[in-house]
């Protein structure tokens, strides 16, 4: 079976404590992965664990105000216990951690050191999370049949961190009709079908429109907002009534090269973007106040709302 082609399965959650704001454990019910989520404020529960002590691959996750992506730093342990000590006393900016282990204790230093590489330069890639890395890792000389088992064990995790609300290696992006040099739903920087990320949509969204003055853009809704594709115009000036958060929002977009000058009157999207909400979407597009359930129109002339409401 191909493992690029999304079918059925079983995921059960375990709730170690009974408490389901605590930690959750994450099987799949044919697999070898276990992932955890531990909640900054639970970290003693999972410290006390025999689990902490095997070899790890970790993800520490939390929010910050200055930016709409969550922060992330990947890592990857011999002593998961030793190294969450240390970043609970010296990294403030996470409030939980994902912890990826084996059931049966066969993750080796290779394994972890192996999908600790290819997980930041996919994260980096996608560009969903505020990677928090100073580096990409060290990927280890890894033998095919490691290699395999490495892909495998990468795979089933990518599935379980977006059970469990974190995409991080879901790329943003499809082909447009009217767009050619699209983002790829595949990263650039994969160089075999075994370094691609481990999850691709069986299907391509359904594709809205937003045409005002000085905008001709185009997105998609999905589970996680409103994803502003590359190669939309948007209006280079705002009314005078246009949000604090919109005007703060174009800003960051620029500082970050997402938009670039078209014209006189127009930026281009030059990177698929996600946005919280239809709404701040629209605003981006428009340059005012705008409802993203009514400006965004399919090809039929439906607005989301027609479709989603």
């Amino acid at each position: 079976m191909n493992p690029l082609i999304p079918s059925a399965k079983t995921i059960q959650i375990y709730l170690p404590t009974g408490n389901p704001r605590g930690l959750r454990v994450a099987e799949m019910t044919t697999r070898t992965v276990r992932l955890i989520e531990v909640p900054r404020i639970h970290i003693a529960d999972f410290l006390s664990m025999p689990d902490a002590k095997q070899v790890g691959l970790y993800f520490l996750i939390g929010d910050t105000d200055s930016t709409d992506k969550p922060l992330l730093y990947i890592g990857q342990t011999g002593d998961l216990t030793q190294r969450l000590k240390s970043h609970h006393n010296g990294k403030d900016f996470w409030t939980r951690v994902f912890v990826m282990l084996s059931t049966n204790n066969t993750i080796t230093q290779t394994h972890a050191l192996y999908m600790e590489h290819k997980a930041i330069q996919i994260a980096t890639d996608v560009g969903r999370y505020d990677l928090q890395n100073g580096n990409n890792g060290s990927k280890p000389h890894t033998p095919a049949p490691l290699q395999a088992d490495c892909e495998e064990l990468f795979h089933t995790l990518d599935i379980l961190l977006s059970t469990l609300g974190q995409p991080v290696f879901e790329a943003i992006g499809i082909e447009t009709p009217n767009n050619k040099a699209y983002q790829p739903l595949i990263s650039d920087t994969c160089q075999s079908p075994q370094d691609t990320p481990a999850v691709v949509p069986d299907k391509q969204p359904m594709l809205f429109y937003c045409k005002a003055k000085d905008c001709d853009a185009q997105g998609y809704y999905d589970n996680d907002g409103f994803v502003l594709l590359k190669g939309s115009l948007i209006r280079k000036i705002h009314t005078p009534s246009f949000s604090k958060w919109g005007i703060n929002k174009k800003r960051e977009m620029l500082a970050n090269k997402i938009l670039i000058e078209h014209d006189d009157n127009t930026y281009k999207v030059v990177k698929n973007h996600l946005l919280t909400t239809p709404s701040g979407a629209g605003q981006i597009a428009t340059g005012r106040n705008a409802n993203g359930w009514l400006v965004w129109k399919n090809k039929a002339g439906q607005t989301l709302s027609d479709i989603y409401r």
